[in-house]
């Protein structure tokens, strides 16, 4: 899975088709680090508990380091996954990598940091 450093503050994980999905979650769950991520979820077409939950791993591992998750790109199938779950209320989301990567470029210019 290609992560790009798009910033010294700011990374991006261009996420793979739902097949290997799982094994990149657990990758990125277990790498530090120490920026904002950004999950380009566009190639995603389905989610399952698994996955669910490795997100959910990822987005305590950065929160508990002072940095944010934005997931964009989501496919209307797996929206309703998260608004199913209610995970829609945990989550960050953005349309699309340009606006995740703009709101982040914003709140770190006001020196903000939402959680």
């Amino acid at each position: 899975m290609p992560v790009e450093k798009w910033s010294e503050q700011i990374c991006i994980a261009h996420l793979p088709g739902d097949q290997h999905l799982g094994e990149e979650l657990a990758v990125l769950a277990e790498q530090e680090t120490c920026c904002d991520l950004v999950l380009d979820m566009a190639a995603v077409k389905y989610l399952n508990s698994s996955h669910l939950s490795r997100l959910l791993k990822l987005r305590k591992l950065l929160v508990g380091s002072d940095r944010r998750l934005l997931l964009c790109a989501i496919d209307v199938q797996v929206w309703g996954t998260f608004l199913v779950t209610g995970l829609d209320k945990i989550f960050e989301f953005s349309e699309s990598v340009t606006t995740a990567l703009a709101s982040l470029q914003m709140s770190q210019n006001r020196g903000t940091h939402p959680a």
